[in-house]
């Protein structure tokens, strides 16, 4: 005991109070930081699922046409048909059947539709579908599209339907 200072002795226990208390503060710091990592975490898959969402609000904007544009790629075909049937001299019904079809290109286009007519282009799998091979014409090269029997069609830059195509063989 301090004789100098009584007033200063220490209570019996108070070492165990303070610890007790400083177990708590660490406690509760603690608790406030798991609390913290939890809030950021939270953070973070709400600030995700944001993200998630303008994703696909963007990607169903872009493809909410496809159904439709997708329905309209007979009438491509059957235009198409048209054309080829009515030969190469000027006629109204073949400059009619060439507005028609343009105007449609025009519109599907406006909405995202690009066509696929590779014809003399290289066999790009991806975008055409080989349904034959011929030998090489003289002056094409292996590996090239020398017949397109369908158009393909890609929407936004996602394929809608390949070309239908015959392919020169390679040797």
């Amino acid at each position: 005991m301090n004789q100098d200072h009584p007033e200063f002795e220490t209570m019996p226990g108070a070492e165990d109070v303070a610890g007790q208390h400083e177990a708590q503060v660490q406690a509760l710091q603690a608790e406030i930081e798991q609390l913290k990592g939890e809030s950021l975490r939270e953070r973070a898959d709400l600030e995700n699922q944001r993200k998630r969402l303008v994703r696909d609000v963007e990607q169903a904007r872009r493809f909410a046409n496809e159904k439709l544009l997708g329905d309209l790629l007979p009438v491509f075909d059957s235009l198409d048909a048209g054309l080829a049937a009515a030969g190469n001299e000027p006629s109204p019904l073949r400059e009619g059947l060439e507005l028609t079809y343009k105007q449609l290109l025009k519109v599907a286009g406006d909405n995202g539709l690009t066509l696929l007519d590779p014809t003399s282009q290289p066999f790009n799998p991806e975008h055409h579908q080989a349904i034959s091979q011929v030998d090489a014409p003289a002056g094409v090269a292996p590996g090239t599209v020398v017949t397109v029997f369908q158009k393909g069609y890609l929407l936004n830059e996602r394929l809608l339907r390949p070309a239908l195509v015959v392919v020169a063989k390679y040797d």
